[in-house]
């Protein structure tokens, strides 16, 4: 995975000072970084029967459609409030300072459906957990999918430790 490591390009002070970003457009310019991490996720979960992809707005889109389309299954898209035009189920979870929510078509997931959840950061990890309950409310969670892990942060204490859960690129 070092080599998708040497292609996202590290930001410091971005946001704010003291945060070090890891800006993936650099890898997803590149045609072949773009293809080994759509190919490492698909490959990683072949095998687990996936009948559809959800993946997190907005990054978790750039990688979620492509990683559908090479299992052969449907993508659903999570979403900020607001966004999605037919009635919705949401899930709120904590922020640093406040909280969120986010949002799936109401008839997105049928009952014993597997979905696969796929993001581009896992940081905190409350994005994350929340879209896990949210499927889990309405299907089956087979795995969590992320390019970046920053491990520091623990998110992946906040995940289900009964799913299948891969990163790539560890900082």
């Amino acid at each position: 995975m070092e080599d998708i490591k040497k292609m996202i390009r590290n930001i410091p002070d971005f946001p704010k000072k003291g945060i070090m970003f890891r800006d993936i457009t650099t890898a997803v310019k590149d045609p072949v970084t773009m293809k080994k991490i759509i190919d490492y996720i698909a490959d990683e979960f072949k095998n687990e029967k996936i009948d559809y992809v959800a993946g997190i707005e907005s990054r978790g889109f750039i990688f979620g459609m492509p990683v559908a389309y090479s299992l052969g299954c449907g993508f659903i898209p999570i979403r900020k409030p607001g966004k999605l035009p037919a009635e919705t189920i949401s899930m709120e979870y904590e922020l640093e300072y406040g909280t969120d929510k986010i949002e799936i078509h109401k008839d997105a997931i049928e009952k014993g459906k597997k979905v696969l959840l796929i993001d581009d950061l896992l940081a905190t990890g409350g994005t994350a957990a929340a879209a896990s309950k949210l499927i889990q409310s309405v299907g089956e969670l087979a795995g969590i999918a992320f390019v970046i892990e920053l491990e520091e942060l623990k998110g992946r204490e906040k995940l289900p430790n009964d799913v299948k859960i891969i990163s790539m690129a560890k900082y």
